[in-house]
């Protein structure tokens, strides 16, 4: 029997506690899986003050109280309370940073309602990232890897490289280091180096954790983890290759590339698959897709939209910034809704995108609904009631709605960048093979083109169910991409 593992898994957001994106749907659904397959893989992430205690049975641990966590010259006291994310048939231990003077707030990264991050996002990131690795010495608990995500964990590696080198505690410890999205990177005046408390020949760039005269907080995960991974193996290539998508760190990335891995995300089927799901009025699979339209039904009364079986209805659920490809949809938005289809949108973002959208609802009520807003209920019912999920991503490093999209049968429209063109199969409309539709060039023109032969499929019944059918079979459980995980921790405990 191969050897059991021991990992922490480090996150400033896991579902259910937390979320703003993707990067919680990975961080509660993973070590569940990991966990299954035998190996002890435990989580930690802040304590922020909207996380219910008696909602998740949140409990203090005595003997982890008071732990001093260094911020330059100062000492902040920190403490660790407990949970468990369960399944049916495992329990995943479940740590909380409880620092309250960082994170008893009611925004993860940002001010709510302001759209404004936090001014001292530095401190409370360095103060997690030093307070997880304070944690295991009073915990007593050596894992062999401790797994980071994002710019928020990034400082590990480097703590590991560097002030922890010497601590017998954690000679034999590797990291990894998982990139999200590499737009978002912690990026802080030179004025924060002094509170990380690490070696002055750190602020550096070509072998640091500067760029130019700020501190980056991605590039210390990249520079000093034993293993980089991305999420999908599209996205892999796109960073190391493309120097829009390199972000500023395209150098480092090709220095480092036979350290990086590109393994796709997988999703939690248990949360996300129609014929379970408990969000939704109708429950269907791929052999009862009829069943699928008392949910379109539900979903456009939700929406305020006239009830209508034959009009396709084409759905997204997004963060409304650049990045999701908005732009393209503004410019064809008035030929999107003369092609006869409804369009419902849910989600949040950028100003100009929230008005965009109130304007196109206003004048068009009959056809187009939104709400700007974070809802996970109605989510699960655009997933199911929708017949397109629209996301012409500019770039995606994994996305999921594509992947839960096809697990509902509805056909995703997508541009092929990152891990949606690793997902999605685009559609040939002479045999009906394939899963979705994709394009390529970033462009409207383009974009409405893939529209309109997605709703020339739709008008041929027997092709579109074909679609749908082949769509709804595809698998992409944790469980391979967990496999993937664990062969790249043996390998790098190997070294």
């Amino acid at each position: 029997m191969p050897k059991s593992q021991s990992i922490l898994y480090v996150a400033s957001e896991v579902e259910p506690f937390a979320k703003t994106g993707g990067l919680a749907d990975v961080a509660g659904a993973f070590p569940q899986v990991v966990r299954e397959l035998g190996h002890d893989i435990r989580i930690i992430l802040p304590k922020y003050g909207f996380v219910g205690e008696r909602k998740f049975n949140i409990y203090d641990v005595i003997r982890l109280r008071n732990i001093p966590v260094p911020i330059g010259n100062k000492t902040e006291m920190a403490s660790i309370k407990s949970s468990f994310i369960t399944n049916q048939r495992i329990k995943v231990q479940v740590y909380f940073f409880d620092l309250p003077k960082y994170f008893n707030r009611e925004g993860i990264y940002q001010i709510p309602k302001k759209n404004k991050d936090y001014p001292d996002n530095d401190e409370r990131f360095i103060a997690f990232c030093r307070g997880a690795l304070e944690t295991l010495k009073r915990l007593g608990w050596k894992p062999d890897i401790i797994h980071c995500n994002d710019w928020q964990t990034g400082l590990i590696p480097a703590y590991l490289k560097t002030i922890y080198k010497d601590d017998p505690f954690f000679s034999k410890v590797r990291t990894v280091f998982t990139i999200h999205n590499l737009a978002y990177q912690g990026v802080f005046p030179k004025s924060s180096f002094a509170k990380t408390g690490l070696p002055e020949e750190l602020f550096d760039e070509a072998n640091g954790i500067a760029t130019g005269d700020v501190i980056n907080l991605m590039k210390a995960g990249i520079q000093y983890a034993d293993a980089l991974t991305t999420v999908s193996k599209r996205y892999a290539e796109e960073i190391s290759t493309d120097d829009e998508l390199g972000f500023g760190l395209i150098d480092l990335l090709k220095k480092r590339r036979k350290d990086l891995h590109g393994i796709l995300n997988g999703v939690d089927y248990s949360i996300w698959d129609p014929s379970v799901d408990q969000l939704i009025p109708q429950q269907y699979t791929s052999k009862t897709i009829q069943e699928k339209i008392e949910n379109k039904r539900a979903l456009l009364q939700s929406f305020k939209l006239p009830v209508d079986d034959e009009y396709p209805v084409i759905g997204i659920i997004s963060r409304l910034v650049d990045q999701k490809g908005f732009d393209l949809i503004e410019d064809i938005a008035q030929n999107i809704i003369k092609q006869n289809v409804k369009l419902v949108v849910l989600g949040t973002g950028e100003k100009r995108y929230h008005t965009f959208f109130s304007k196109l609802a206003s004048k068009y009520p009959d056809k187009v609904g939104v709400k700007l807003a974070y809802d996970n209920a109605l989510a699960h019912l655009i997933e199911a009631g929708s017949d397109m999920f629209l996301m012409p991503s500019r770039y995606e490093p994994c996305g999921l709605n594509q992947i839960y999209s096809m697990r509902y049968g509805t056909i995703p429209i997508v541009r092929a960048t990152g891990g949606l063109d690793d997902t999605v199969d685009d559609v040939d409309l002479r045999n009906g093979k394939g899963t979705g539709f994709k394009f390529e060039p970033y462009d409207s023109k383009a974009l409405l083109q893939t529209i309109e032969r997605a709703l020339k499929a739709y008008q041929d019944e027997k092709t579109w169910n074909k679609i749908i059918k082949q769509a709804m079979d595809k698998d992409f459980s944790w469980e391979r991409s967990a496999k993937q995980y664990i062969s790249l921790y043996k390998k790098l405990l190997k070294k």
